[in-house]
Protein backbone atom coordinates (compact mmCIF):
# COMPACT_ATOMS: atom_id res chain seq x y z
CA UNK A 1 0.00 0.00 0.00
CA UNK A 2 1.56 3.58 -0.69
CA UNK A 3 0.93 5.80 1.99
CA UNK A 4 1.43 9.64 1.48
CA UNK A 5 4.31 11.76 2.34
CA UNK A 6 4.97 12.21 5.54
CA UNK A 7 1.57 9.64 6.43
CA UNK A 8 1.58 8.01 10.33
CA UNK A 9 3.50 4.86 10.62
CA UNK A 10 0.04 3.55 11.99
CA UNK A 11 -1.70 4.17 8.52
CA UNK A 12 0.76 1.28 6.63
CA UNK A 13 0.11 -1.22 9.68
CA UNK A 14 -3.87 -1.41 9.51
CA UNK A 15 -4.95 -4.01 6.69
CA UNK A 16 -8.32 -2.50 6.79
CA UNK A 17 -6.97 0.41 4.89
CA UNK A 18 -5.19 -2.16 2.52
CA UNK A 19 -8.47 -4.04 2.38
CA UNK A 20 -10.51 -0.62 1.72
CA UNK A 21 -8.31 0.65 -1.28
CA UNK A 22 -8.56 -2.70 -2.91
CA UNK A 23 -12.69 -2.91 -2.19
CA UNK A 24 -12.52 0.78 -3.71
CA UNK A 25 -10.53 -0.40 -7.31
CA UNK A 26 -12.02 -4.15 -7.95
CA UNK A 27 -15.37 -3.46 -6.58
CA UNK A 28 -16.11 -0.38 -6.73
CA UNK A 29 -14.11 0.57 -10.05
CA UNK A 30 -12.40 3.40 -8.44
CA UNK A 31 -9.97 5.36 -10.38
CA UNK A 32 -6.37 5.49 -9.16
CA UNK A 33 -6.76 8.99 -8.58
CA UNK A 34 -9.74 8.80 -6.74
CA UNK A 35 -7.88 5.77 -4.66
CA UNK A 36 -5.32 8.27 -4.07
CA UNK A 37 -7.59 10.80 -2.08
CA UNK A 38 -9.18 8.03 -0.13
CA UNK A 39 -5.73 7.41 0.52
CA UNK A 40 -4.28 11.07 1.62
CA UNK A 41 -7.41 11.30 3.41
CA UNK A 42 -7.21 8.08 5.24
CA UNK A 43 -2.87 9.11 6.04
CA UNK A 44 -4.77 12.40 7.94
CA UNK A 45 -7.25 10.60 10.04
CA UNK A 46 -4.89 7.68 10.83
CA UNK A 47 -2.04 10.89 11.82
CA UNK A 48 -4.74 12.78 13.64
CA UNK A 49 -5.90 10.13 15.20
CA UNK A 50 -2.20 9.09 16.29
CA UNK A 51 -1.37 12.32 17.66
CA UNK A 52 -4.59 12.60 19.74
CA UNK A 53 -3.63 8.71 21.15
CA UNK A 54 -6.99 7.43 19.71
CA UNK A 55 -7.63 4.60 17.90
CA UNK A 56 -8.61 4.77 14.22
CA UNK A 57 -11.31 2.07 14.43
CA UNK A 58 -13.76 2.49 14.22
CA UNK A 59 -14.38 6.19 13.59
CA UNK A 60 -16.53 7.25 16.02
CA UNK A 61 -18.70 10.97 16.67
CA UNK A 62 -15.90 12.22 19.82
CA UNK A 63 -12.95 11.75 17.35
CA UNK A 64 -14.37 12.85 13.93
CA UNK A 65 -15.82 15.92 15.19
CA UNK A 66 -12.74 17.43 16.20
CA UNK A 67 -10.73 16.02 13.45
CA UNK A 68 -13.18 17.76 11.24
CA UNK A 69 -12.67 20.70 13.31
CA UNK A 70 -9.55 20.89 13.21
CA UNK A 71 -9.09 20.48 9.37
CA UNK A 72 -11.54 23.95 9.51
CA UNK A 73 -9.21 25.84 11.78
CA UNK A 74 -6.05 24.93 9.53
CA UNK A 75 -8.07 26.91 6.65
CA UNK A 76 -9.38 23.79 4.97
CA UNK A 77 -12.24 25.08 2.76
CA UNK A 78 -15.24 23.16 3.12
CA UNK A 79 -15.14 21.41 0.26
CA UNK A 80 -12.31 19.84 1.29
CA UNK A 81 -13.52 19.01 4.84
CA UNK A 82 -17.12 17.63 3.19
CA UNK A 83 -14.57 14.78 1.74
CA UNK A 84 -12.51 14.14 4.74
CA UNK A 85 -16.09 13.11 6.07
CA UNK A 86 -17.39 11.43 3.05
CA UNK A 87 -14.12 9.18 3.34
CA UNK A 88 -14.55 8.60 6.44
CA UNK A 89 -18.42 8.00 5.69
CA UNK A 90 -17.33 5.46 3.21
CA UNK A 91 -14.83 3.67 5.26
CA UNK A 92 -16.99 2.96 8.16
CA UNK A 93 -19.42 1.49 5.80
CA UNK A 94 -16.47 -0.65 4.89
CA UNK A 95 -15.63 -1.60 7.81
CA UNK A 96 -18.34 -2.94 8.91
CA UNK A 97 -19.87 -4.44 5.71
CA UNK A 98 -16.46 -6.60 5.76
CA UNK A 99 -16.85 -7.60 9.32
CA UNK A 100 -14.10 -5.46 10.56
CA UNK A 101 -16.47 -3.82 13.54
CA UNK A 102 -19.33 -5.73 14.74
CA UNK A 103 -21.72 -2.93 16.12
CA UNK A 104 -23.78 -0.48 14.01
CA UNK A 105 -21.53 1.71 12.68
CA UNK A 106 -21.80 5.27 12.94
CA UNK A 107 -21.49 7.15 9.99
CA UNK A 108 -20.12 10.39 10.38
CA UNK A 109 -22.96 13.31 8.62
CA UNK A 110 -21.39 15.51 5.74
CA UNK A 111 -20.51 18.88 6.83
CA UNK A 112 -22.80 21.62 4.58
CA UNK A 113 -21.23 22.45 1.34
CA UNK A 114 -21.37 25.74 -0.15
CA UNK A 115 -23.07 25.90 -3.16
CA UNK A 116 -20.85 27.94 -6.32
CA UNK A 117 -21.87 28.62 -9.49
CA UNK A 118 -19.91 26.78 -12.22
CA UNK A 119 -17.38 28.92 -14.10
CA UNK A 120 -18.24 28.44 -17.62
CA UNK A 121 -17.67 30.18 -21.29
CA UNK A 122 -20.32 31.87 -23.42
CA UNK A 123 -20.66 30.31 -26.59
CA UNK A 124 -18.78 33.76 -27.88
CA UNK A 125 -15.46 33.09 -25.29
CA UNK A 126 -15.55 29.06 -26.54
CA UNK A 127 -15.36 31.05 -30.31
CA UNK A 128 -12.60 33.14 -29.43
CA UNK A 129 -10.73 30.34 -27.16
CA UNK A 130 -10.58 27.94 -30.45
CA UNK A 131 -9.72 31.01 -32.78
CA UNK A 132 -6.56 31.51 -31.01
CA UNK A 133 -5.09 28.60 -31.68
CA UNK A 134 -2.67 29.62 -35.51
CA UNK A 135 -2.11 27.11 -37.89
CA UNK A 136 1.20 26.17 -36.69
CA UNK A 137 1.85 22.43 -35.23
CA UNK A 138 1.06 22.93 -31.48
CA UNK A 139 -1.64 25.32 -32.71
CA UNK A 140 -3.75 22.70 -34.89
CA UNK A 141 -3.13 20.52 -31.98
CA UNK A 142 -4.34 22.23 -29.48
CA UNK A 143 -7.17 23.26 -31.59
CA UNK A 144 -7.77 19.93 -31.96
CA UNK A 145 -7.57 19.42 -28.28
CA UNK A 146 -10.07 22.17 -27.05
CA UNK A 147 -12.63 21.23 -30.02
CA UNK A 148 -12.71 17.68 -28.84
CA UNK A 149 -12.63 18.31 -25.15
CA UNK A 150 -15.67 20.92 -25.65
CA UNK A 151 -17.49 19.16 -28.39
CA UNK A 152 -17.67 16.00 -26.70
CA UNK A 153 -17.56 16.93 -22.63
CA UNK A 154 -14.58 15.48 -22.07
CA UNK A 155 -12.88 15.38 -18.47
CA UNK A 156 -8.93 16.54 -18.73
CA UNK A 157 -7.92 12.81 -17.97
CA UNK A 158 -9.83 11.50 -20.69
CA UNK A 159 -8.75 13.97 -23.48
CA UNK A 160 -5.37 12.91 -22.58
CA UNK A 161 -5.62 9.25 -22.10
CA UNK A 162 -7.32 8.88 -25.69
CA UNK A 163 -4.86 7.00 -28.22
CA UNK A 164 -5.09 7.84 -32.02
CA UNK A 165 -7.42 3.89 -32.60
CA UNK A 166 -10.16 5.57 -30.76
CA UNK A 167 -10.97 8.14 -33.12
CA UNK A 168 -12.84 6.47 -36.38
CA UNK A 169 -13.23 8.98 -39.16
CA UNK A 170 -15.25 6.55 -40.93
CA UNK A 171 -17.76 5.91 -38.65
CA UNK A 172 -17.61 9.48 -36.79
CA UNK A 173 -17.60 7.66 -33.32
CA UNK A 174 -14.49 8.58 -30.56
CA UNK A 175 -14.58 5.95 -28.07
CA UNK A 176 -13.65 7.16 -24.11
CA UNK A 177 -12.68 5.32 -21.44
CA UNK A 178 -14.00 7.43 -18.11
CA UNK A 179 -14.04 6.98 -14.89
CA UNK A 180 -14.34 3.50 -13.41
CA UNK A 181 -12.36 2.09 -16.85
CA UNK A 182 -16.53 2.68 -17.82
CA UNK A 183 -16.22 2.94 -22.13
CA UNK A 184 -18.57 5.13 -23.55
CA UNK A 185 -18.95 6.32 -27.43
CA UNK A 186 -18.96 9.43 -28.61
CA UNK A 187 -20.50 11.48 -31.83
CA UNK A 188 -17.31 12.90 -33.68
CA UNK A 189 -18.91 15.17 -36.37
CA UNK A 190 -18.85 18.41 -37.91
CA UNK A 191 -15.80 20.85 -37.37
CA UNK A 192 -14.82 18.26 -33.94
CA UNK A 193 -13.96 15.78 -36.61
CA UNK A 194 -13.02 18.14 -39.30
CA UNK A 195 -10.14 19.37 -36.12
CA UNK A 196 -9.45 16.37 -35.27
CA UNK A 197 -8.86 14.95 -38.59
CA UNK A 198 -6.59 17.96 -39.91
CA UNK A 199 -4.21 17.41 -36.30
CA UNK A 200 -3.75 13.62 -36.99
CA UNK A 201 -3.13 13.81 -40.72
CA UNK A 202 -0.95 16.94 -40.77
CA UNK A 203 0.35 18.50 -37.48
CA UNK A 204 0.96 14.90 -35.00
CA UNK A 205 3.24 13.57 -37.70
CA UNK A 206 5.86 16.42 -37.12
CA UNK A 207 6.13 15.78 -32.88
CA UNK A 208 7.39 13.01 -33.44
CA UNK A 209 7.31 10.74 -30.79
CA UNK A 210 6.53 6.59 -30.91
CA UNK A 211 3.54 6.64 -28.63
CA UNK A 212 0.32 5.66 -29.89
CA UNK A 213 -1.63 8.58 -27.70
CA UNK A 214 -3.75 10.97 -29.92
CA UNK A 215 -2.12 14.27 -28.29
CA UNK A 216 1.76 14.52 -27.69
CA UNK A 217 4.06 17.27 -26.44
CA UNK A 218 6.50 19.13 -28.81
CA UNK A 219 8.86 17.09 -27.79
CA UNK A 220 6.55 13.64 -28.35
CA UNK A 221 5.61 12.81 -25.10
CA UNK A 222 1.98 11.79 -24.54
CA UNK A 223 0.26 14.92 -23.41
CA UNK A 224 -0.45 15.43 -19.08
CA UNK A 225 -3.09 16.95 -17.55
CA UNK A 226 -0.95 19.73 -16.22
CA UNK A 227 -0.02 20.13 -20.09
CA UNK A 228 -3.78 20.70 -21.13
CA UNK A 229 -4.17 22.86 -18.14
CA UNK A 230 -1.47 25.13 -19.27
CA UNK A 231 -2.69 25.27 -23.00
CA UNK A 232 -6.34 26.26 -21.72
CA UNK A 233 -4.41 29.06 -19.74
CA UNK A 234 -2.20 30.03 -22.58
CA UNK A 235 -4.62 30.28 -25.55
CA UNK A 236 -7.13 31.63 -23.04
CA UNK A 237 -4.73 34.50 -22.34
CA UNK A 238 -4.61 35.12 -26.11
CA UNK A 239 -8.06 35.08 -26.56
CA UNK A 240 -8.69 38.10 -23.49
CA UNK A 241 -10.08 35.54 -21.55
CA UNK A 242 -9.70 36.26 -17.91
CA UNK A 243 -7.38 33.49 -16.04
CA UNK A 244 -9.92 33.50 -13.10
CA UNK A 245 -12.68 31.83 -15.74
CA UNK A 246 -10.36 29.05 -16.61
CA UNK A 247 -9.91 25.69 -15.13
CA UNK A 248 -9.40 22.02 -16.21
CA UNK A 249 -13.44 21.61 -16.48
CA UNK A 250 -14.11 24.80 -18.04
CA UNK A 251 -14.71 23.36 -21.48
CA UNK A 252 -16.91 20.00 -20.19
CA UNK A 253 -19.54 22.50 -18.21
CA UNK A 254 -19.41 24.87 -20.77
CA UNK A 255 -20.54 21.53 -23.28
CA UNK A 256 -23.05 20.65 -20.85
CA UNK A 257 -24.90 24.15 -19.54
CA UNK A 258 -25.08 25.11 -23.53
CA UNK A 259 -26.58 21.37 -24.36
CA UNK A 260 -29.10 21.99 -22.08
CA UNK A 261 -29.94 26.11 -23.40
CA UNK A 262 -30.37 24.65 -26.35
CA UNK A 263 -32.61 21.62 -24.93
CA UNK A 264 -30.98 18.27 -24.69
CA UNK A 265 -32.50 15.93 -22.23
CA UNK A 266 -30.82 14.81 -19.32
CA UNK A 267 -30.48 11.28 -19.97
CA UNK A 268 -28.92 11.76 -23.07
CA UNK A 269 -26.90 14.46 -21.40
CA UNK A 270 -25.89 11.71 -18.49
CA UNK A 271 -24.81 9.43 -21.44
CA UNK A 272 -22.36 11.52 -23.07
CA UNK A 273 -20.65 13.43 -19.97
CA UNK A 274 -20.50 9.43 -18.90
CA UNK A 275 -22.15 10.59 -15.09
CA UNK A 276 -23.25 7.00 -13.64
CA UNK A 277 -26.00 9.00 -11.69
CA UNK A 278 -28.38 11.45 -13.22
CA UNK A 279 -28.30 13.16 -10.29
CA UNK A 280 -24.98 14.27 -11.35
CA UNK A 281 -26.22 15.44 -14.13
CA UNK A 282 -29.08 17.26 -12.66
CA UNK A 283 -26.98 19.93 -11.25
CA UNK A 284 -26.11 21.48 -14.41
CA UNK A 285 -30.34 22.19 -14.15
CA UNK A 286 -29.79 24.02 -10.94
CA UNK A 287 -26.29 26.03 -12.27
CA UNK A 288 -28.35 27.22 -15.45
CA UNK A 289 -31.75 28.04 -12.97
CA UNK A 290 -29.30 30.31 -10.85
CA UNK A 291 -27.49 32.08 -13.92
CA UNK A 292 -30.80 32.79 -14.95
CA UNK A 293 -31.84 34.03 -11.75
CA UNK A 294 -28.55 36.60 -11.56
CA UNK A 295 -29.14 37.63 -14.61
CA UNK A 296 -32.78 38.52 -14.04
CA UNK A 297 -32.03 40.13 -10.79
CA UNK A 298 -29.06 42.33 -12.42
CA UNK A 299 -29.74 42.88 -15.95
CA UNK A 300 -31.27 46.02 -16.29
CA UNK A 301 -33.34 45.38 -19.32
CA UNK A 302 -34.18 41.56 -18.38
Amino acid sequence: MVAGQGASPLFGTLKAVATFFDYLRFERGCSENTVKAYEGDLARWCAFCEGAGLSPLPPSEEKVAPFLRKASLEGKSSATVQRYAATLRSWSHFLQMDGWIEQDVWLPPLPDKARRLPQILNEGEVERLLSACPDTLLGLRDRALLELSYGCGLRAGEACSLHVGDADFRRGTLRVLGKGDKERLLPLVGQIKERLRLYVGEARPGLGGTSDVLFLSRNGRPLRREDFWRIIRRRGKEAAIPAVRLHPHVLRHSFATHLLRRGMDLRTLQELLGHASIATTERYTHFDLELRDVYDRCHPRA
